[in-house]
C-alpha cells in the first residue's frame, strides 16, 4: 500500500513537471517573439538612392593602360550602403600620391573615353598641400553628399566624380555628360559652388577634349565661377 502510494506521487509530480517545462518552453518562444517584434520598425528600413553608383580606385603604376589601373571596388544603392563603405576605406588625404577615388553612376566608366563622357567636361576645384590636411575630405565629403542625394537639378547631365592625389596638388572634380549644354554646366557649377561655399574663381569648367590635348599641366576653361 506504501509503495503504491509512492508510485502514485511519483507519476503526479512527473506530470506536473512535465507541464511546467511546456508552460516554460511556450513562455520562452513568445518572449522570442515579443523581442523580434519589439524592433523599432525605423531600424529595418533601408533609403534607397535614385542611381546606383560604384566606387573605383586607381593607384598609378607605369606599366599599366589607364584602363587597367581602374579597380572597381563595389557599387550601392542605399544610403546605408554608402555609409558603411564610406566608413571602411581610407579617407582621400590618406591615399597614396598618384591615386584616385571615382564615383560613378553604374555603368560609366571614370574614363574620358568612356561612351556617357567622351562629349562632356568637368568642374574642378584645385587644392594645395596644405588643404589636403585642412580641406580636402570634407570637400570630397560633400561631393559624394551631392552625387547621391540628387542635388543637382540637371541629374541627367551627372555622370560622376573624382578626386585626383598628387604630389603637388590635389583636385576634386564632377563630371558631366554634355560640354555643349552651357545652361546645365552653369547651373550645376553655381550649384556646386555654393554646396562647397567656395570663394570667387575656384572653380573651372573644362571640356574632356581640351584636356586630352593639353600641353603641360595648364588646361583652357571654358567657364569659371
Amino acid at each position: 500500500m506504501v509503495l503504491s502510494t509512492a508510485s502514485d506521487a511519483e507519476n503526479a509530480e512527473k506530470k506536473t513537471s512535465g507541464r511546467d517545462i511546456k508552460e516554460d518552453s511556450k513562455d520562452q518562444q513568445q518572449g522570442a517573439a515579443t523581442a523580434v517584434t519589439e524592433i523599432p520598425p525605423e531600424c529595418l528600413i533601408r533609403h534607397p538612392l535614385q542611381n546606383v553608383w560604384t566606387l573605383w580606385y586607381l593607384e598609378n603604376d607605369r606599366t599599366k593602360s589607364w584602363e587597367e589601373l581602374q579597380n572597381e571596388i563595389t557599387s550601392f544603392d542605399t544610403v546605408e550602403d554608402f555609409w558603411s563603405l564610406y566608413n571602411h576605406i581610407k579617407l582621400a588625404s590618406e591615399i597614396k600620391a598618384g591615386s584616385d577615388y571615382s564615383l560613378f553612376k553604374k555603368g560609366i566608366r571614370p574614363m574620358w573615353e568612356d561612351e556617357a563622357n567622351k562629349k562632356g567636361g568637368r568642374w574642378v576645384i584645385t587644392l594645395n598641400k596644405n588643404q589636403r590636411r585642412t580641406d580636402l575630405d570634407n570637400l570630397w565629403l560633400d561631393v559624394l553628399l551631392c552625387l547621391i542625394g540628387e542635388a543637382f537639378e540637371h541629374s541627367d547631365q551627372i555622370c560622376g566624380a573624382v578626386v585626383n592625389i598628387r604630389t603637388k596638388v590635389d583636385k576634386i572634380s564632377i563630371w558631366t555628360a554634355d560640354g555643349q549644354n552651357e545652361k546645365a554646366a552653369l547651373e550645376i557649377g553655381q550649384k556646386l559652388r555654393d554646396a562647397l561655399r567656395l570663394e570667387k574663381n575656384q572653380l573651372q569648367y573644362q571640356l574632356h577634349k581640351d584636356t586630352m590635348v593639353k600641353q603641360g599641366s595648364a588646361v583652357k576653361a571654358t567657364y569659371v565661377l
